[in-house]
């Protein structure tokens, strides 16, 4: 049907669809969803996905302390690993804790403090702290009856503590269960890392492989991103893993496929009119030692250039394989780099090599830079003088993860961001840097039983000071087993009022001038 169009149907066309209002690459700025726990697997997102996994409380990364039960004394690597290892501490503390490399559902490497890892490698059978690369002379086969274990090596000797107080692995029988020099108390200290390594190595290839094509095909599907277009989204940030770049077949212990769902979303997102930003979530070496980084233990390595140099080598694959995608919107560089352990300057190199990378495939491509997490101050990287176009800077938001947050009520956090957060992106936004980006940020908060109201209020509280973000923003995360967190579940349970419009708010003085100067047909839909 039609009707008679008049000039100011023409006004209010240009003032609802005109790019110049503040728009990112024809977008009214960016309102993105993230897709994690999707192709990078983040355990606390879908903690189903390690119910098989037999020992599953001894993944990689999990800290232990071992206590002689006849000694009552904790095993110990002097000043952390590097010489001797002693059974004569009365209370544990880091130099008694060992970060586990699991080799077997029942074999294990132990890990120092300093990175050392415990050894048999010595005539007179004493365990040592000095192995730099675990081989089998480092490898425990571990047994285990409740909270007590036999550690025996692969050449079938026992480890026992001594009356001296050391270690030794000359034991030959089979020892029991009740108190003896063999037998210790397993005390896990933390077992807090579940990411692709922790799976793929808990289960093994043949179950991964079973387990991750189900999960990658069935989290996120094209019906998704039917549902973020419907409701006012318009870009996603996928996370991705370092090893994408050798699918079908990466390294041991990860699964291929992720390429094939990363191809999928891309197709889906141009089906659906969204954009989509590639973000490098977990590089090799690991930038932060967290588990959606895919650290093998919690170490941090990939500051070197051995691994800086590897992960220039990610960003040319994916900037060559998408860099003229129509779906393409940006490539984040670099997730949650660690301010504790990545140098500004290493970070800033870098960013520079990668942005320059990314420009070699694509003039208009957005490059993200995301700000280091921990105490750093973000104007570091708007006085960096990376790159000379299309660069963005991503900050993420959580009233979480800080002791300063935990005895805030409703009231205050939502006073946080109206207090803190706004004047913060304010400053930044004079800096007349880079453009900015909220790349996460979530409906969730320390508060204990609050309400669906205030919940809504805090969200319109982010939502109203994130809009004024540059690049714009994106919600962590699209599904998540924990409800606040899921951003399908706040919109279809109203926790989180978005209105869905893919327009930006418009005056209303406006609307006013164009509907009075002219006759203006309004076709509403049916």
């Amino acid at each position: 049907m039609g009707g008679l169009v008049g000039p100011g149907f023409v006004l209010l066309s240009w003032v609802l669809f005109s790019p110049c209002l503040c728009s990112v690459d024809g977008l009214s700025k960016v309102r993105a969803v993230n897709l994690g726990g999707w192709l990078v697997v983040e355990g606390w997102i879908k903690p189903s996905l390690f119910d098989g996994i037999p020992n599953g409380d001894m993944l990689d990364g999990t800290q232990v302390q071992l206590r002689s039960v006849v000694l009552n004394k904790y095993v110990s690597a002097a000043n952390g690993g590097g010489s001797n290892v002693t059974v004569e501490s009365d209370v544990a503390s880091t130099w008694e804790t060992f970060r586990l490399w699991r080799v077997s559902e029942n074999e294990f490497q132990l890990r120092c403090l300093g990175g050392e890892f415990l050894t048999s490698n010595s005539e007179d059978g004493l365990i040592l702290a000095t192995a730099r690369e675990p081989l089998s002379t480092e490898t425990f086969y571990v047994e285990r009856n409740d909270e007590r274990v036999h550690i025996k090596l692969l050449n079938g000797g026992y480890v026992q503590a001594t009356n001296d107080h050391l270690l030794i692995s000359t034991y030959q029988f089979r020892p029991g269960w009740d108190n003896n020099l063999a037998t210790f108390e397993l005390v896990i200290v933390a077992n807090d890392l579940h990411g692709d390594y922790q799976l793929a190595n808990g289960y093994g290839y043949e179950r991964a492989k079973m387990v991750l094509e189900e999960h990658r095909t069935s989290f996120i599907t094209a019906s998704d991103f039917d549902f973020l277009s419907r409701h006012g989204i318009n870009t996603v940030r996928i996370p991705v893993g370092w090893w994408i770049t050798q699918d079908p077949y990466p390294p041991s212990p990860f699964v291929g496929g992720s390429l094939a769902a990363l191809d999928l979303a891309f197709s889906w997102a141009q089906s659906y009119g969204l954009k989509c930003i590639i973000d490098l979530h977990a590089a090799p070496g690991s930038q932060n030692g967290m588990e959606h980084s895919a650290s093998r233990d919690g170490s941090v390595d990939w500051p070197s250039p051995e691994y800086v140099s590897q992960t220039l080598e990610v960003i040319d694959f994916l900037a060559t394989r998408y860099g003229g995608h129509p779906s393409l919107l940006g490539i984040e560089l670099l997730n949650e780099p660690s301010a504790a352990t990545v140098p500004l300057d290493v970070l800033v190199s870098y960013y520079t090599r990668g942005y320059q990378i990314v420009r070699n495939h694509s003039t208009t491509a957005y490059v993200i830079l995301c700000q280091r997490i921990g105490n750093a101050d973000p104007i570091e990287l708007f006085q960096a003088g990376i790159g000379l176009s299309n660069v963005v800077v991503d900050l993420h938001y959580y009233n979480l993860f800080d002791p300063y947050f935990a005895s805030m009520n409703s009231t205050q956090n939502i006073e946080f961001i109206y207090k803190n957060r706004a004047p913060q992106l304010q400053a930044l936004k004079d800096a007349n840097g880079p453009l900015l980006f909220i790349g996460e940020w979530v409906n969730e908060w320390d508060v204990q039983n609050a309400s669906q109201y205030e919940y809504q209020k805090f969200g319109r509280a982010q939502l109203d000071v994130y809009a004024n973000a540059t690049f714009g923003w994106s919600y962590w995360t699209l599904k998540n087993d924990r409800m606040h967190w899921a951003f399908e579940w706040n919109i279809q349970n109203k926790y989180l009022l978005f209105s869905g419009s893919s327009l930006l708010k418009t005056p209303s003085f406006l609307l006013l001038l164009a509907l009075g100067w002219g006759t203006c047909l309004i076709i509403m839909p049916r």
